[in-house]
């Protein structure tokens, strides 16, 4: 399917951050370094003191700042502004940027171009219409380039986690003289395996239940009624009568956009349902499925209209069209 300039733009997020996520360590962005037995950060060492406090060159209280301010505090804040970000705006890192999802799509591509199907698992392939016109015959000479990929990225993945924690211009040389040590070849020996075995047969499944960084997010997400999310006018329910239902065949999460915030859980905010929805509903001046907030998220999470005792809130007062996400709301005199 060709991308719109909303996928375009997160193709572009995405492939920054999957450089970002290889090229950190031997930029000494943040690595940990197993030899040193400390991280590194911004190309500065990112010790705690410890080592200065057993040689008395700091005192216990200089030690316990340290532990504050150097490790406690950077890693609360980090984690604090992705749950702020997850529960404003959803599961964004996952979708736009996270290295992980960029190869679960890859491989989702692949797969499609060799067997009609998202995964393995499922029972039935999806249309060969795609949202632009086009159509993808499915064609089992994929299946290799489906494997070789799913491998490549997989040794990919193993030896830039091992660069994270062991010096990355030592285990590149090692690697391209042949003189790995034991240790270092058997975890790009079992990493790769393992990330093989993840790319090609469990992607959707460490995505939707096994990753606790997406898993957070979710719960965030679903504290807030309000937050970015997929929303479905029903009032524009008889424009997908004309359609494959290509919100569902292209969601790569394998989930149905148009449906309750509950049943969405997982979620990336991608936005290729949205995408898919207006390049088959082109013609048409809006599309049924798009990004809600505020009101007409409370709709999509609740199932049930907003309730608003404002009265500057009501349709009327906003002077706007009512519609099924913003019904008009009575008002007193």
């Amino acid at each position: 399917m060709a991308r719109t300039k909303l996928q375009l733009q997160r193709f572009w997020f995405q492939s920054g951050f999957f450089l970002l996520f290889i090229l950190a360590p031997p930029l000494d962005l943040l690595r940990y370094d197993l030899t040193q037995g400390h991280f590194f950060f911004l190309g500065m060492n990112w010790t705690l003191g410890i080592d200065g406090l057993i040689s008395g060159e700091i005192s216990p209280l200089e030690a316990a700042m340290n532990i504050i301010f150097i490790g406690f505090l950077p890693i609360a804040l980090t984690a604090a502004g992705l749950i702020w970000i997850a529960w404003k705006f959803g599961r964004l890192y996952c979708g736009w940027l996270c290295p992980h999802f960029s190869v679960v799509e890859m491989i989702n591509k692949l797969m499609i171009r060799a067997s009609g199907k998202h995964s393995i698992w499922e029972k039935k392939p999806i249309p060969e219409l795609q949202a632009d016109g086009s159509y993808i015959k499915p064609d089992k000479r994929f299946w290799l380039v489906t494997v070789l990929a799913a491998l490549f990225f997989a040794f990919i993945w193993a030896l830039s986690f091992l660069t994270y924690l062991l010096p990355p211009f030592e285990i590149y040389s090692n690697l391209i003289n042949w003189e790995l040590t034991g240790n270092q070849a058997r975890f790009l020996g079992v990493g790769t395996l393992l990330l093989f075995i993840e790319f090609m047969f469990a992607r959707h499944l460490f995505c939707r239940f096994g990753c606790a960084v997406g898993l957070f997010q979710s719960l965030a997400w679903m504290g807030n009624n309000r937050a970015l999310v997929v929303g479905f006018d029903k009032q524009q329910a008889n424009l997908c009568s004309s359609c494959n239902n290509a919100c569902d065949n292209i969601c790569p999460m394998r989930l149905k956009p148009r449906t309750i915030k509950r049943k969405m859980f997982t979620c990336t905010e991608c936005a290729q349902c949205i995408s898919a929805c207006e390049q088959v509903q082109a013609a048409q001046p809006s599309a049924p499925l798009s990004w809600v907030t505020d009101a007409d998220a409370i709709v999509v999470a609740t199932d049930k209209p907003a309730k608003s005792t404002d009265p500057k809130q009501s349709c009327t007062a906003l002077n706007e069209p009512c519609s099924a996400q913003r019904p008009c709301q009575e008002t007193g005199g």
